[in-house]
Parts: structure tokens; C-alpha cells; sequence
């Protein structure tokens, strides 16, 4: 949104000087191409501002995608780190019965 607004803020300014150097701010100079450069300069700034809206969106639903699947990958992480740990335990108290029932000598 903050290049929207510069963008805005640019041709603001620039059809503030095309109209300072055509007219002198004096209303009664006011024609018709002056009210048509208005309407192609909101124009432009809406497709301007489409633009970079929709690329802006794009880019943060892709950043979000990444994000989600990020975490997703480290819950699955811990939960295969929680398996692991659950499987040792269960091989020490295997290997622990084994020794307890075949004592060697």
C-alpha cells in the first residue's frame, strides 16, 4: 500500500505542475483538457495502483503459503523426533528383558 500511495502522491504532483504551467492556478483558465487530463490522470493511478496491488498480493499469499508449510513441516519434524525417542525406549527396555530373562554367565 505504501507504493500506492507514492505513486498517488507523483502524479498528484506532476498534474499539480502541468496545471500550475498551463494555467497559472487561475480558475477561469479551467477547460475541458484540463478535466480530461484529471480523469486520465485517476485512471492511470487506478492502473498503477491495480498493478502493484496484485503483485503485492501475489507475493504476500505466496509468502503465507511458504509460512504455513514451514510450520507444518516442523510440527512433523517433532512428532517424527517424538517417535524416535519412543522407539529407543521401547528397544532399551527390549534389550533390558532380554538380558534380565537370559542371563549370561
Amino acid at each position: 500500500m505504501k507504493s500506492i500511495s507514492i505513486i498517488g502522491m507523483i502524479l498528484l504532483a506532476v498534474s499539480a505542475l502541468l496545471f500550475y504551467l498551463t494555467t497559472d492556478f487561475t480558475v477561469e483558465k479551467i477547460t475541458i483538457s484540463h478535466v480530461m487530463g484529471v480523469m486520465a490522470g485517476i485512471g492511470i493511478g487506478l492502473i498503477f495502483g491495480g498493478m502493484i496491488g496484485y503483485v503485492s498480493k501475489g507475493s504476500a499469499i505466496k509468502a503465507e503459503a511458504k509460512r504455513k508449510e514451514f510450520k507444518q513441516l516442523q510440527k512433523e519434524k517433532e512428532e517424527l523426533e517424538k517417535q524416535a525417542i519412543e522407539i529407543e525406549k521401547r528397544q532399551a527396555e527390549l534389550e533390558r528383558e532380554n538380558i534380565n530373562k537370559n542371563p549370561q554367565i
